[in-house]
């Protein structure tokens, strides 16, 4: 079993998810809510962002496949898009990859679907490091389910980060919220330069 690319993928959707970031946005999102309706809230929002993330990663590849773009230029390009949020979570700016701030001003009375579920948790960003991943598994199974366990994984600890969200903002602070994203935003940024590298070096003209 391949645990490199099962840590690889664990690390990539913990980063691009960004459970930590989540909380603030919950706890703006759901303020008129009563704590039973935000639980409800959560439990939407997690929920549709893993069937949105599950669809794209069953259709991602015939997409690719369908538009013929290669793994490499799929991975350059997802590794750009990538270093760009990960620069957004060091600089504590407008993640304009996952919402823009006018959408995150539009939300309605049950912000579950929008903005929590999308484009919060399967922004842009998110969907595109689930085909990058799932082409990157080649076929093997166990690399599929490990991509499928390591965005479950992430999730739940989503899930757990927004269910607790008002306590944790009493608790850790809005400064302890940004140091754990720009340390998250340091990991991401690395990682979306590997996929640079990677989708490079595995080009035709460079092989040969």
């Amino acid at each position: 079993m391949d645990w490199h690319f099962g840590a690889t993928a664990f690390a990539t959707a913990l980063t691009i998810i960004d459970p930590i970031g989540m909380i603030p946005l919950t706890v703006t999102t759901t303020s008129n809510c009563l704590p039973a309706k935000r639980a409800r809230v959560v439990d939407q929002a997690i929920a549709v962002a893993a069937a949105v993330m599950l669809m794209m990663g069953i259709i991602g590849p015939a997409l690719l496949r369908y538009l013929g773009i290669t793994l490499p230029a799929f991975g350059i390009a997802g590794g750009i898009l990538l270093f760009l949020i990960a620069i957004d979570m060091l600089f504590a700016r407008q993640t304009g990859a996952r919402a823009t701030t006018d959408e995150e001003r539009d939300v309605g009375d049950n912000p579950a679907v929008f903005p929590l579920a999308i484009p919060m948790l399967a922004g842009p960003g998110t969907l595109a490091t689930v085909m990058l991943l799932v082409n990157l598994a080649h076929g093997d199974l166990a690399r599929y389910a490990m991509v499928a366990l390591a965005y479950a994984a992430a999730l739940f600890i989503a899930w757990l980060c927004m269910r607790g969200a008002a306590r944790y903002v009493h608790r850790i602070g809005t400064t302890g919220i940004h140091v754990v994203t720009r340390v998250l935003g340091i990991i991401l940024a690395a990682l979306a330069v590997q996929f640079v590298i990677n989708g490079i070096l595995q080009t035709p003209l460079v092989r040969h």
